[in-house]
């Protein structure tokens, strides 16, 4: 027994020690492989860097022969100039020809990535309104999972009551309950949107609701059948953009929310009498879709409006700044006109003065004085004018007030650079208003716009007009306009009570035909004997 252990001990240590050769055996032969494959590889690339530089030698000589054969070609075959003439202005042509096709080519190809463009957004579009239904979908069914009925019974309760509420308001009609400020759709554009780019929004909105239209996302429903499905699912469809459209047609600046409204309306019945069709609906995202076609439809409506409102401002600007020029013009001629009268006058009164008694001298004298006094006022009626014609910026700050037809507190304030700003105040209360101005303050400024605009700007919560601050109205105390004035370091004349005399006449006259009837009589027949004396001035004052 221990002699076959022995064997059996001496017979692995052979194997062991054979393996280890065969091993070793194995190592050196892969690294002569090793070596071999790398010295092959190095002559292979010695071979083929040589290959290269033959056949770069051969190219370059090939090519420097075909250039010499080029050269001499040119005059090989040319037996008159005419012909070679014909063969220049053919080539000419095939290239022109060539080019044409080329450039059809090119423009065919230019069509067909712009339909594949095309043909690929509308795929993404119809994905992600696909994926968004589907997240919807089962975030309800998911909800109801949850919830279970009560949560189908909320949105039963939430569909009925806005159903409820659409048909009050078709009843009742909408009134100002869903006014929405004209600055809401303005104050998130950047400063240089504009009429063109709103209306390229609204365009994309249309094109976007199109595609849904066509892509079946605009409305779902529960029949099985595939033609009964579509039947519904088109009446749904066509009955809402009928609605939507016509509400649509309507739309301006100032009827946003209403229009809005009436639109979630008609979604709502639309939804509600789909019902009967196994429930036949219009989708939620295609609501929103025709929401933001009315955003941007407003949008464009309230830019084209306001655009149109700066252009009437400044028309009445460049009409102000026109009337003053002329007035400038007019002060300044007859400004000259006045000095040449009294120069010639002064020669004249210097003569008698000559030539006059000492009683005689005295008078002449003095009315010599008097022509000095009134030169010098017309000198300074000339540089006044003329420097306020210089100066670009110059002009007056008016507050005035017109009781009568604003009521008390209310008060405007402008800024004219006439050279009489009263005259400005009197066409204010032409025949706008029932009554004319009172003139609170007539402020002088070397930079009247700066004045004005710093008023406008510390009293802006006070203006009247909250949508439209141009007309510059604001409902405030005189006398805190007067110590913002102060502040601002500017010193005038203020008359602090209105004279309101017209207003006050017309209160008194009003309580007197209460009380007299004959006093109405005889006022009726004076307003008419007026109006047939004046009916021309009348009309032109209108």
């Amino acid at each position: 027994m221990e002699l076959l252990l022995i064997v059996a001990l001496v017979a692995v240590f052979v194997l062991w020690f054979k393996k280890r050769k065969v091993e070793a055996a194995l190592a050196a032969a892969k690294e002569a492989s090793g070596k071999a494959a790398q010295e092959s590889a190095a002559k292979r690339n010695q071979a083929e860097a040589l290959h290269n530089q033959v056949q770069r030698r051969l190219f370059e000589q090939i090519e420097s022969l075909e250039k010499r054969i080029a050269t001499l070609s040119k005059y090989e075959g040319i037996l008159d100039a005419d012909a070679k003439a014909q063969d220049i202005l053919g080539e000419a042509n095939d290239t022109l020809a060539q080019a044409k096709l080329d450039a059809e080519r090119e423009r065919k190809e230019a069509n067909q990535a712009a339909r594949a463009k095309l043909e690929q957004s509308e795929a993404r579009l119809q994905a992600a309104a696909f994926e968004a239904a589907r997240i919807i979908e089962a975030a309800k069914r998911r909800a109801e999972e949850i919830a279970g009925e009560a949560y189908g019974a909320m949105n039963r309760a939430k569909e009925f009551a806005d159903t409820a509420q659409a048909m009050k308001n078709i009843i009742e009609g909408y009134g100002d309950a869903y006014i929405v400020p004209t600055y809401n759709l303005l104050d998130d554009l950047a400063e240089e949107f504009g009429y063109t780019e709103a209306g390229q929004r609204l365009k994309q909105a249309r094109d976007t609701s199109r595609a849904m239209v066509k892509a079946s996302r605009a409305a779902t429903c529960e029949y099985v059948e595939e033609n009964r499905k579509e039947t519904a699912i088109r009446f749904a469809v066509d009955a809402f953009n009928g609605k939507v459209d016509s509400i649509l047609s309507r739309s301006k600046a100032d009827n946003h929310g209403k229009l809005e409204q009436e639109i979630r309306d008609a979604y709502a019945l639309v939804n509600f009498n789909g019902a009967a069709f196994r429930n036949a609906r219009i989708t939620e995202e295609y609501l929103d879709v025709r929401l933001e076609e009315l955003k941007w439809a407003a949008t464009a409506n309230a830019l084209k409006e306001q655009e149109r409102e700066e252009q009437r401002a400044l028309r009445e600007q460049m009409r102000e700044e026109e009337k003053a020029r002329r007035e400038y013009e007019r002060a300044i001629k007859e400004a000259a006109r006045e000095e040449e009268t009294i120069r010639k006058a002064m020669e004249k009164l210097q003569q008698q003065v000559a030539i006059a008694t000492d009683a005689q001298r005295a008078e002449f004298e003095a009315k010599l004085r008097d022509m000095e006094a009134k030169l010098a006022a017309a000198e300074e009626k000339n540089q006044r004018a003329l420097s306020m014609a210089q100066q670009t910026r110059a002009g007056h700050v008016y507050i005035i007030s017109n009781i009568g037809s604003f009521g008390e507190d209310v008060f405007k304030i402008g800024m004219t650079r006439r050279l009489e700003p009263v005259d400005r105040v009197r066409e204010l209360g032409d025949a706008s208003v029932p009554f004319e101005f009172d003139i609170h303050a007539m402020i002088y400024s070397d930079d009247a716009p700066a004045l004005e605009h710093a008023l406008h700007r510390h009293f802006r919560r006070r203006q009247m007009n909250k949508v439209n601050p141009r007309k510059e109205f604001f409902r405030v105390d005189l006398g805190k306009i007067r110590s913002e004035v102060t502040t601002l370091g500017v010193e005038a004349q203020w008359t602090m009570a209105a004279e309101v005399r017209q207003y006050r006449e017309t209160l008194r006259i009003e309580q007197q035909i209460l009380e007299n009837p004959q006093i109405a009589e005889e006022w009726e027949e004076r307003q008419e004997k007026i109006e047939t004396d004046t009916p021309e001035e009348e009309e032109v004052t209108a």
